[in-house]
């Protein structure tokens, strides 16, 4: 038996190419230096395995305060028993070990379980299929000429990103602090699906604070646009009215995307009859663990679940399954580079071959981290050792 042996978190800095606004969407931006974190937990016989985060989800206080105490001298292995372990410190953290740390802590250790065994995770996890079709998730609407300021910027975007071998688009249309609105979004939709034809899938997810007659309003027009989902056009707290919007639209409700609750709170959307096709997302739900389970709830009621967001942990939870069609590739923009790997990875681990995208073969979560790029860049570190 292994024992966890050290968690330890290094900040480092890289380059990023975009930028994030007050409301948390992601825009392009110029190339400027901003800050990582990777999460790294050893085991006794010195295999690793590696998280890549953000440095607030993993304060020095998160680490020596709960996810050490939790996973420290414990089987490396027992994966699900840790997983308990970190979650119930959550309801006396007061709001400090959030769902995204929980989801770091089991992302490293699935990745460190790989390592051990020689496996990807998708294969130790079941392995189901070997690639996905990849949908392209673009960035919000801007106001950046020869963007996505306009419908037509989305249409010329689509036709490109069809050209590129993508066989579905999801559309992220204006949120705030840009003006939007349900004129504007039937617009944008109804100029994409004007410029890539019927045969190509295509998804929305809108602005998330439309009253119900407005969500009606819009859903009625993916109705008559054939759209394959209609995701979070509304507060998710109120289960009632995604309910209530499901029984009116022929447009499939996909959700919930942030309600709190991980697994718990996507049963409780199926048993509402709150969604037709259920959402989970392996960094903002909690991890591998929640993600995989909410997968198999919604397969036992005939239900498709799409992973929300991209990266090794997505993949890994898709490769494992068939419950869900589609890999989300994004995020998207006319003036944003995807297919270029940040300066701490040597390759990025997804990239696109003819609309699909191939389930990582290293052992591990596949992450190909350049190591020494992240020591010799290294601002701060922090950690907690086995006594």
């Amino acid at each position: 038996m292994a024992v966890v042996e050290s968690v330890e978190v290094t900040v480092f800095t890289t380059v990023a190419g975009s930028v994030v606004d007050g409301h948390g969407h992601r825009h392009p931006g110029p190339p400027r230096e901003v800050q990582e974190a990777l999460f790294t937990v050893t085991d006794g016989d010195g295999v690793t395995g590696h998280c890549l985060t953000q440095p607030d989800t993993v304060r020095e206080t998160v680490i020596r305060n709960h996810i050490g105490p939790a996973i420290l001298g414990q089987d490396s292995l027992e994966r699900e028993r840790l997983w308990h372990r970190i979650a119930r410190r959550q309801r006396g953290a007061q709001g400090n070990l959030s769902d995204r740390a929980l989801s770091t802590a089991d992302q490293a250790l699935w990745d460190l379980a790989g390592r051990t065994v020689g496996l990807p995770v998708w294969k130790l996890l079941g392995g189901a299929r070997s690639e996905v079709p990849a949908y392209a998730s673009t960035m919000c609407g801007d106001d950046i000429p020869g963007g996505l300021a306009t419908p037509d910027d989305y249409a010329a975007f689509a036709k490109d990103l069809v050209a590129r071998g993508y066989r579905a688009i999801k559309l992220h249309t204006w949120m705030p602090p840009m003006p939007y609105g349900v004129a504007r979004d039937i617009a944008a939709c109804t100029a994409v699906r004007e410029a890539v034809g019927p045969d190509v899938a295509l998804m929305l997810d809108s602005n998330h604070w439309y009253s119900r007659s407005e969500a009606l309003t819009l859903g009625r027009a993916l109705d008559e646009l054939g759209f394959a989902w209609y995701e979070e056009p509304m507060e998710e707290a109120s289960v009632q009215s995604y309910r209530w919007l499901a029984d009116q639209l022929a447009t499939p409700i996909l959700g919930p995307e942030t309600s709190w609750g991980k697994h718990m709170a996507r049963a409780e959307w199926v048993a509402a009859g709150a969604c037709d096709i259920l959402r989970v997302g392996v960094v903002g739900s909690g991890g591998v663990i929640p993600a995989l389970k909410a997968v198999h709830l919604a397969e036992s009621f005939g239900m498709e679940c799409e992973i929300h967001g991209n990266g090794s942990g997505a993949l890994a939870v898709i490769g494992a399954t068939t419950c869900g069609h589609w890999y989300e590739r994004g995020l998207l923009h006319p003036h944003t580079d995807y297919d270029t790997a940040p300066p701490h990875l040597r390759s990025i681990v997804d990239p696109l071959t003819g609309g699909n995208v191939r389930m990582p073969a290293a052992p591990g979560l596949g992450d190909d981290l350049d190591h020494d790029y992240i020591a010799a860049h290294a601002v701060a570190s922090w950690g907690t050792r086995s006594q």
